[in-house]
C-alpha cells in the first residue's frame, strides 16, 4: 500500500508572513494543533500549537509576530509513492505523528498521520509507527 492511499488530501497552509494569531485561529476554525508553513508554492516549515506556546507566549512574542519566526524550518517529509510500511518505520525513527506529503516535484499534496496509518488495518505497520513515536526521545 502506498502512502497516497491513505494520506490526507485538503491540507490548509499558513504563509510565513501571517501572524501567530492567523495561525491560531485557522487551527481553532479547522480544529488542529499543527499547519504546514508556505512561502510561495514551497513548503518551508511546520508550526505546531507547540512551537506558539513555547517559542513565542512563554518567551513574551507578541500576536502579531510573525510565523517564520516561530515555526519549525526543515520539515521532514515523505513522498506520495512510497511504501507505508517504509513511511511507517521513518516515523518512527524519528518520533513524528505527522509528515507532509510531497509529489515528486516536491509540491506539497497532503498529510500523513499517525490516524491515517491506523485507518489501514495492517496491524504490523501501525504497531511499528506507535511504538517509534510514543518513545521518550
Amino acid at each position: 500500500m502506498k502512502i497516497q492511499d491513505i494520506m490526507t488530501r485538503d491540507v490548509r497552509t499558513i504563509r510565513v508572513d501571517q501572524s501567530m494569531r492567523e495561525a491560531a485561529a485557522l487551527m481553532e476554525k479547522i480544529d488542529c494543533g499543527a499547519l504546514l508553513v508556505n512561502e510561495g508554492d514551497r513548503l518551508v516549515g511546520m508550526l505546531t500549537d507547540r512551537d506558539i506556546a513555547i517559542r513565542a507566549v512563554a518567551k513574551g512574542m507578541e500576536c502579531d509576530t510573525l510565523v517564520r519566526e516561530v515555526m519549525t524550518p526543515n520539515v521532514c517529509y515523505c513522498f506520495e509513492d512510497e511504501d507505508v510500511q517504509h513511511v511507517a518505520e521513518n516515523m518512527a525513527d524519528i518520533h513524528m505523528r505527522r509528515l507532509p506529503v510531497m509529489n515528486r516535484e516536491k509540491r506539497l499534496v497532503g498529510v500523513v498521520s499517525l490516524g491515517n496509518i491506523a485507518e489501514c488495518h495492517n496491524p504490523s505497520v501501525s504497531d511499528t509507527v506507535l511504538q517509534g513515536v510514543t518513545q521518550a526521545h
